[in-house]
């Protein structure tokens, strides 16, 4: 594939808010530089069931302040499988796409690594996921939209909790990744986030507790990160409800709440840079590499760092809500 004429986008894994504005970015700047556009429905199960569509300037009018991704996103065994591969290759050739822009997180990623390397096809990702757990990046697509989301929520179950004194268990998003809790707790001023990337022994659970309720406080919220290293909200308050039955615990599972909505201006701005700046890498011979955001300078981030290493929580965060929590 000496020469790239025509650019294939899709959308992978969970949705996230600004997958549109990425997909419009991605458009926009691929025609302004000469290209032409397909769009891919379903991700990598569109890729194999031929679901491929000419893009124009026209079809992402108006989707920018939209949530989740016009071009849909599914899950698909058959792409881990080569002969799948294979077929998706082929599609991708029956409409002559030379190169292929993948929106998604971890798995996305993983599938286009392998696919680039079967087939020496030029790949570019953008990480987009409210996770925020791409190494690389300072900032995922969706990530900051999922904040607020989290923010408003326990806003809200705050003024139920305090008014009825409750301890409340909230769980949040974030896989393997505790970086919607940490700062979803610090801006919510919480009493407590339990991630993933600390252990959490018992002892500390009863510190929290304690703490929580000696000093005047009527009322606690933790966030809770969904993990199995976690246990989760729901093991959590029943491990509290058996040390501590005095106390009146609540559990609410924010779910897929936290996925959908317009996505903020942070969330608008950061796709459109890096859905920009996917068209500058290929252009400029990039391939097999994220376009992250790094100190709000655009980078490009090879495939296997970003999947492979581990994004670190901030030690300053953990920090700063213990101190704030008192």
């Amino acid at each position: 594939m000496a020469q790239i004429k025509t650019i294939g986008i899709l959308t992978s894994g969970g949705d996230a808010p600004g997958m549109n504005a990425a997909i419009r970015a991605v458009t926009r700047a691929a025609i302004y530089n000469g290209f032409k556009v397909k769009g891919i429905y379903r991700g990598y199960k569109g890729l194999i069931t031929d679901e491929i569509v000419d893009f124009k300037t026209q079809n992402v009018s108006n989707i920018i302040q939209q949530g989740g991704t016009i071009l849909k996103t599914a899950r698909c065994k058959e792409f881990t499988t080569p002969e799948g591969r294979q077929i998706a290759y082929e599609n991708m050739r029956k409409h002559e796409i030379d190169a292929l822009v993948v929106i998604g997180g971890d798995g996305s990623l993983t599938g286009a690594r392998i696919f680039a390397q079967e087939f020496d096809v030029p790949i570019v990702g953008l990480p987009g996921t409210i996770d925020n757990d791409l190494y690389g990046t300072d900032h995922t697509i969706g990530y900051d939209t999922a904040l607020n989301t989290i923010m408003w929520c326990v806003d809200r179950i705050r003024d139920t909790a305090t008014s009825h004194e409750r301890l409340f268990f909230i769980e949040v998003m974030g896989r393997n990744a505790g970086f919607l809790a940490i700062n979803g707790a610090i801006a919510t001023g919480a009493e407590a986030a339990i991630i993933p990337e600390i252990a959490t022994p018992e002892e500390q659970l009863d510190q929290l507790i304690q703490n929580g309720f000696r000093k005047s406080k009527n009322s606690s919220i933790v966030l809770v990160a969904e993990s199995p290293r976690t246990g989760g909200a729901m093991a959590l308050a029943e491990r509290v409800k058996e040390k501590y039955p005095q106390y009146d615990t609540r559990v609410t599972i924010l779910g897929h709440l936290q996925r959908g909505g317009s996505p903020t201006a942070q969330d608008r701005i950061l796709a459109s840079r890096l859905g920009a700046a996917a068209i500058d890498a290929l252009i400029e011979g990039q391939r097999n590499v994220m376009i992250g955001d790094d100190d709000e300078k655009i980078v490009y981030v090879p495939f296997s760092k970003a999947i492979h290493k581990d994004k670190p929580v901030d030690p300053d965060l953990v920090e700063t809500l213990r101190r704030l929590s008192i």
